[in-house]
């Protein structure tokens, strides 16, 4: 039965099935690094056979820039193993949102030399144009074959996958598999970046969010540490992979589990209020920012709590309230209110209401109205010597929002879960899904939106954050690694029926896809153990902060 395509504004009728890297011009193949079919993104090696509308996607789409990603990252491992077979190599992501390679074989030195040898096999293989051939096979079979090749990380966590069927790459005879769709063959994975970054290689690709280009180096040394920190202390307490974080479930059980997280969690409130204490003379504003779904609410009650204990009786100051009206917010791309922007505040009534409460005066804080859409007034305030002012949201570090403050008065914190778990050595948890299953699971719970809803206003919420967040991160006093672990487990039994919710034929199904492929593998535990002031409450429900 023959079948009609829409192609760029062009129909076309085909009697048999066609795949989807056939329909383009030899002079395009390159160009392309995926389509959407209809209102779902596929791989180029996908093979079609009915009516549909197809849409050729660039490194300009979040989604081709993912099998992209995915790509560059089995390039990687496979030139790597070409050149040392026998050596095992970690890939996690770091700073200017790239990909580090750690070389856990130590008798390999990491030099110039080695960055170079790697550069020319990668870019051989590039040459050569390999076929990227996905295959399927049983457990039992993949089991094998990762055994054979001393993937003793991959062996680990087939237990926990609950199918049978199993998927691997094969290219040029090298086995792998990156959880997720790549591109037709090597000669697509040309665009890319490496630098010594010692102790390893850091690999930049293109990003979507720089219209498919790779954006400028951008180091970040405080970031780089807490990665670093995260790393090396989940390394030790055996929670640096799902198998490991799995093993510490069924072996010592939750409560163990949830209370070793939570416990680091608490030294590093101490750490904070230490450092805030030895200074308390000069500070009068402690200002808290992240990006979203990073716990800043609960966080911002923790350290309250922790100043209390020390005799430092902290004031809380909502920057929500200096909200301009809807009518003169900045407009976004498409016309809209852009509500992320700094210029959606008003600057110049925060500074001065900052600056006046330091200096002693009383002031009337406005409130916003978000049912009028405009400011009320609010509260009168003075705030004494000893209360320094707590304040808390994306902007907060951002040096226009308190210009008429000093520096030496400010002390800056930055919040993110900076995730340093693997399902394997070659495939990295992603930083930002992380906090997008926290996003579902809080905008359900306190909101009713369901996992689509969250999903559709993501790239907004992302496109703000890598405009008005990350470059203020570096000017940060200390940085909270919100991570918790066990989190992920604990999010499990709310997030699962979330995701399984989405009409397999939704647009945004394959991002979902990725999220129940990832989080299927960890062992589920039961949250009645997680504290009620915990920041894991926030998302999940429970803390004794709501409707403070």
């Amino acid at each position: 039965m023959s079948y009609t395509l829409l192609i760029d504004g062009e129909q076309r009728t085909y009697d048999t099935p066609m795949k989807l890297l056939d329909l383009l011009p030899e002079q395009d193949k390159k160009k392309y690094y995926a389509a959407r079919v209809d209102r779902r993104v596929r791989p180029l090696t996908y093979e079609i056979n009915e009516d549909a509308i197809v849409t050729w996607l660039d490194l300009s789409d979040r989604q081709a820039c993912q099998f992209y990603e995915n790509s560059l990252r089995y390039l990687i491992c496979m030139a790597f193993y070409r050149l040392y077979p026998k050596a095992k190599i970690r890939l996690s992501y770091n700073v200017s949102r790239s990909i580090f390679l750690e070389i856990l074989d130590k008798s390999i030195q990491v030099n110039m030399n080695l960055v170079e040898e790697i550069r020319a096999k990668m870019e051989e293989i590039v040459k050569e144009d390999y076929p990227l051939v996905l295959k399927r096979c049983s457990k039992e079979e993949i089991t094998e074959i990762y055994k054979e090749e001393g993937y003793d990380d991959k062996v680990q966590i087939l237990p926990y996958r609950p199918e049978e069927i199993c998927h691997y790459h094969e290219c040029d005879g090298y086995k792998n598999y990156m959880y997720g769709q790549l591109v037709p063959s090597t000669g697509y994975i040309s665009k890319w970046q490496m630098r010594l970054y010692l102790p390893g290689i850091l690999f930049q690709y293109p990003r979507y969010e720089t219209k498919g280009e790779i954006p400028p180096f951008q180091d970040a040394p405080t970031f780089g540490k807490v990665l670093k920190e995260m790393h090396n202390w989940g390394r030790i307490a055996g929670a640096d992979s799902i198998a490991g974080i799995n093993k510490h479930i069924d072996q010592d059980g939750s409560i163990d589990f949830i209370n070793m997280c939570e416990a680091r969690h608490n030294k590093m409130f101490v750490e904070l209020g230490d450092q805030i204490e030895e200074n308390i003379d000069n500070i009068r504003l402690i200002c808290i920012a992240g990006p979203s779904s990073s716990g800043k609410t609960t966080f911002a009650n923790r350290l309250r709590t922790e100043l209390l204990s020390r005799g430092i009786r902290p004031i809380r100051i909502s920057i929500d309230d200096y909200y301009l009206p809807r009518s003169l917010a900045p407009k976004d791309e498409h016309g809209e209110p852009d509500l992320e922007s700094i210029y959606a505040l008003d600057i110049d009534l925060f500074n001065k209401n900052m600056a006046d409460l330091i200096s002693g005066l009383e002031v009337e804080l406005p409130k916003f109205d978000f049912m009028l859409g405009k400011r009320v007034k609010g509260r009168k305030l003075r705030v004494a010597i000893d209360e320094p002012i707590i304040i808390e949201g994306i902007h907060a570090l951002n040096e226009k929002l308190t210009n008429l403050i000093p520096k030496h008065q400010k002390f800056k914190i930055y919040i993110a879960p900076q995730a340093q778990i693997n399902i394997d050595n070659h495939n990295p948890l992603s930083l930002t899904d992380l906090r997008l299953l926290r996003r579902i699971i809080r905008d359900n719970r306190t909101r009713n939106a369901s996992a689509i809803d969250t999903i559709k206003m993501w790239p907004s919420v992302r496109m703000g954050e890598f405009k008005w967040i990350y470059d203020t991160q570096e000017g940060a006093n200390y940085v909270f690694n919100s991570l918790l672990s066990y989190e992920i487990s604990a999010m499990k039994k709310y997030a699962i029926p979330l995701l399984n919710n989405v009409d397999r034929n939704s647009e945004f199904y394959p991002m979902v896809e990725r999220l129940i492929r990832t989080y299927k593998f960890f062992e589920q535990i039961d949250d009645k153990f997680i504290p009620c002031n915990s920041l894991m409450r926030e998302f999940i429900g429970g803390s004794c902060y709501e409707g403070e």
